[in-house]
């Protein structure tokens, strides 16, 4: 097999007792930093301070640490710490120009360094994409989150009562509360034999990939064109963004260079602007992406993760607990999250980018120790 099938073989991603045994662990830890409050709002990002690189060119202002005040001495115990954890891409932005830029290791196929120009899966951290098409698909009106999946997909996409089935919107795949039932051998799986009914829409939330996925099909359907040239068109093009879906078996993987991933996530920054681009003018829409989507989960947005919730419910497990999705991450941040530690995180109130793409640091199913780390790390280079 190789490492690009290895990449993208669909598993039984959670086992049950092996994730209660993390997760209680990770409860007991953080529970003597007990809860943190609840803070909906969005500190306003000044467009004007934001630097925005050319969209056809590999051009890109950097900013010293020494001018921005950072201390400079904890730079080479963060970059270690990032090389021994397996990590092939680490970027940082301040107001959109590039502080830190480094690459460890080799591509995917371990014949050449890893690079500038090196590609690498974004995995689940790429819902995010999926979260903003959507809603560039609804301000153009081609669709509505509101509106039964059935709407687009057509009636028996799953294997529910018609009754039932129509009860399932656009949003509830986007926010994770679908209601599908989860104790299956492929939580991949998109055919309407894997999609069962456990509970009505909304009232259960589990981090299910099908119907994400389905999503994929939905704006397809809504709006006639391949999903790529969507993206290409709609985000891409606008942001100077070269990457790619890459389909395999049951999922739809973006591939893309740290820079790409970093040029996503200053768009997001911005609130859905490039510079004059209105990429994601619906601001509603935009706020209600990357605040709390419904109570169940209130560390998850559409497709976001969120940082600075009074509780979490953890990818594997209907559980709830009293916890921020990390500790030492300001409480602002928004971040998507993938399979071995991929991030494009965003931190409003400090005008910052951070995305990280490699190798699982660790044996977790979700690296949040590694997380939790990595920020304790940041937090002193940047004097917070």
């Amino acid at each position: 097999m190789s490492p690009y099938q290895e990449a993208f073989t669909p598993k039984l991603a959670f086992q049950v007792s092996s994730i209660m045994s993390y997760i209680l662990v990770i409860v007991l830890a953080y529970y003597s930093f007990g809860c943190v409050q609840e803070d909906d709002r969005i500190p306003p990002t000044a467009d004007s301070a934001l630097y925005f690189p050319p969209i056809n060119s590999e051009e890109w202002e950097s900013i010293s640490m020494d001018k921005l005040g950072w201390n400079t001495s904890e730079l080479s115990k963060l970059l270690t710490f990032l090389e021994e954890k397996n990590t092939r891409a680490f970027i940082v932005l301040k107001d959109g120009k590039i502080v830190i830029e480094e690459y460890f290791g080799e591509n995917i196929l371990g014949t050449s360094s890893f690079g500038r120009n090196t590609r690498w899966y974004w995995a689940s951290a790429g819902k995010t994409l999926t979260a903003t098409l959507v809603g560039i698909a609804q301000q153009e009106g081609l669709l509505s989150i509101s509106k039964p999946t059935s709407d687009y997909l057509g009636k028996g996409w799953t294997s529910l009562p018609l009754g039932k089935e129509a009860m399932i919107t656009v949003k509830n795949q986007l926010t994770m509360t679908t209601g599908l039932e989860y104790i299956i051998p492929d939580l991949n799986c998109t055919t309407p034999s894997c999609l069962r009914y456990r509970t009505d829409a909304g009232q259960q939330w589990f981090y299910h990939n099908a119907p994400y996925t389905l999503l994929k099909e939905v704006i397809e359907r809504a709006t006639g064109m391949d999903y790529n040239e969507y993206t290409n068109r709609k985000i891409s093009s606008l942001i100077g963004m070269n990457g790619q879906w890459v389909s395999q078996g049951n999922t739809n993987v973006f591939w893309s260079t740290g820079r790409d991933m970093a040029r996503f996530g200053l768009l997001m920054l911005n609130k859905g602007k490039w510079h004059t681009t209105e990429v994601l003018r619906d601001e509603e829409y935009y706020k209600e992406m990357v605040t709390s989507s419904q109570r169940l989960n209130p560390s998850y947005g559409y497709l976001w993760w969120l940082n600075g919730k009074a509780s979490i419910i953890f990818p594997g497990l209907p559980l709830s607990y009293n916890l921020p999705l990390s500790k030492n991450a300001p409480s602002d941040l928004f971040a998507g999250i993938g399979k071995n530690g991929q991030f494009v995180e965003i931190i409003p109130s400090k005008n910052l980018v951070v995305i990280r793409m490699g190798e699982a640091p660790d044996d977790s199913l979700v690296p949040i120790t590694f997380h939790d780390d990595m920020w304790e790390k940041i937090k002193l280079l940047i004097n917070e």
